[in-house]
């Protein structure tokens, strides 16, 4: 299952971590060196909940949880029958 939003579309970022060695120029040092580069990923904090939809159907998605504090959706809230006694 890909790691893509259903609604906002956001999907994992790719990026570079730098890794430095030495004391800034501005901080009185004599200057930084770059000692390694490597490759890392920024993935969506996504959240599987069950939410009814515009046709009043009830499904599971998989949103990031931005949507989720926005309160975009309208969760599905499971009831239990009432009872009526005798």
């Amino acid at each position: 299952m890909s790691r893509v939003c259903d609604y906002s579309g956001k999907r994992p970022q790719v990026g570079k971590r730098v890794v430095r060695r030495g004391k800034a120029k501005r901080e009185g040092g004599i200057g930084q060196n770059v000692t390694g580069i490597s490759k890392r990923r920024w993935k969506p904090n996504l959240q599987k909940i069950r939410i009814v939809d515009e046709n009043g159907r009830v499904r599971t998605v998989r949103v990031c949880a931005r949507y989720i504090k926005a309160g975009k959706f309208t969760k599905y809230v499971k009831t239990r029958p009432q009872n009526t006694g005798k």
